[in-house]
């Protein structure tokens, strides 16, 4: 049976998501170091939010990852190195820790730039690949681990969310954010119209114009 959902901080999704892309990114440098995971946890492109974690925040997050066994530090040599263990804690498939992995290291995604970007860490042949694997990661036995989030206004597709660190925060629809900056600026048109109209009527007496 599927172990329960362990409940992560922000940073400890980054390390987590980092150690699984690497592992299939750069596998000759797998196990990573802890100055590879600052790099990787750090990395401008492909992460939101953007990060500048230090090397003693990252440290307290992988012995966290490591008391739930999601991480594991393999010692000897010149430095410590570190791997992941979330398909085997987790048992899920390499296809549903791609998945995950995305949405830890990318926030929110549709099942299109899902297919996109997990294309380093798997190739899924078509978008119902993708959507099976979601499906079966929401209807997870021991607790869902990814949500579809409610559709934003001007959307065509949902986007779905990871659980890891709870249930996602929504955003505000945007259409309320745009009802409320359309009332401002009809206000401020009617305004500068009144202002207009009794600017033309002054000069109009004075000048003797009807």
């Amino acid at each position: 049976m599927p172990n329960p959902v362990p409940t992560l901080s922000l940073l400890e999704t980054r390390v987590l998501g980092t150690l699984v892309e690497k592992q299939h990114t750069v596998p000759d440098t797998y196990p990573l170091t802890l100055n590879a995971l600052v790099s990787g946890c750090n990395q401008k492109t492909s992460r939101s939010p953007v990060m500048e974690a230090t090397e003693a925040e990252i440290q307290a997050a992988l012995d966290s990852l490591k008391s739930a066994n999601l991480v594991m530090e393999t010692s000897g040599g010149r430095v410590s190195r570190y791997s992941h263990n979330v398909e085997r804690l987790l048992q899920v498939p390499s296809q549903s820790a791609a998945i995950l992995t995305v949405l830890m290291l990318r926030g929110p995604q549709t099942t299109g730039e899902l297919r996109i970007n997990c294309e380093r860490l798997h190739s899924f042949s078509d978008l119902s690949a993708v959507q099976g694997f979601l499906d079966e990661l929401a209807a997870r036995a021991a607790g869902p681990l990814v949500v579809e989030l409610p559709r934003l206004p001007g959307s065509r597709e949902n986007r779905w969310a990871h659980l890891l660190s709870g249930a996602p925060k929504i955003e505000a629809p945007a259409a309320e954010t745009k009802d409320v900056s359309l009332k401002a600026s009809v206000e401020r048109l009617e305004s500068e119209l009144a202002e207009l109209k009794a600017l033309v009527a002054r000069i109009s007496k004075a000048t003797g114009i009807s």
